[in-house]
């Protein structure tokens, strides 16, 4: 009998479901905003927006200080996120644990993987590789490498690319899931991430507290389909 994973196209989220980037993120948030004399945004009141983008994390921290700030303030505030982001993506960013394991099983058992991720391609590119990450996927693709970012499903399609027939998506946010379900493809969302949605009401097709269980559950899931 053939391994189920042979060949199949399994495409992660990056952001909260391989890599905790949320320190990274919001120590680059802090800086940028401090220039405003903004106080310093707690990791756990942000930590479910990271998903959102730079935009909207600077837009509610100022709102949370009840300051205003106009649209050509936010677009220099985005541009100098970036750029501290950027020079220290992994300085705090680790993977989750039980994440690298996960990858190197799925891998030695003939999975072709990719990353499916809202964040800047050459973003992901860096975190990646400085991480030492880069080797686990056949393709990295943000939303700058496809036609249409997640929830849209041309962004799985781009990932996974002519792997299969088995298919899914981890990851760990509602765009996630939203995509899973626009492609067709089952879904599988950890609980470790970023939402601001209670992970059990995303409409996922399985809800994990822990990596270790996601070759199980993607077996399951693709044999009761």
């Amino acid at each position: 009998m053939s391994d189920c994973f042979q060949g199949a196209g399994i495409a992660f989220d990056l952001d909260g479901t391989l890599v905790d980037t949320a320190p990274d993120l919001v120590r680059a948030l802090n800086e940028v905003v401090a220039a405003d004399g903004l106080e310093n945004v707690a990791l756990d009141d942000v930590r479910a927006m990271v998903g959102r983008g730079a935009r909207v994390l600077i837009e509610r921290a100022y709102s949370a200080q009840n300051r205003k700030i106009d649209s050509s303030t936010v677009d220099a505030r985005v541009a100098d996120f970036i750029e501290v982001y950027r020079a220290g993506i992994a300085d705090l960013s680790r993977p989750f644990d039980g994440g690298i394991d996960v990858l190197k099983h799925l891998k030695s058992r003939g999975a072709r993987l990719s990353i499916c991720t809202n964040k800047p391609s050459e973003l992901a590119d860096a975190l990646l590789e400085t991480l030492e990450l880069t080797d686990y996927f056949e393709r990295i693709i943000g939303p700058d490498r496809t036609q249409a970012k997640k929830p849209d499903a041309a962004h799985f399609w781009s990932a996974v690319s002519d792997a299969g027939p088995n298919l899914a998506l981890i990851g760990d946010s509602i765009t996630d899931a939203a995509c899973g379900k626009a492609a067709g493809i089952p879904c599988v969302i950890l609980t470790h991430g970023y939402s601001e949605i209670p992970h059990d009401a995303l409409g996922a097709d399985a809800v994990l507290d822990d990596f270790k269980n996601l070759p199980d559950t993607l077996e399951k899931l693709w044999r009761d389909r």
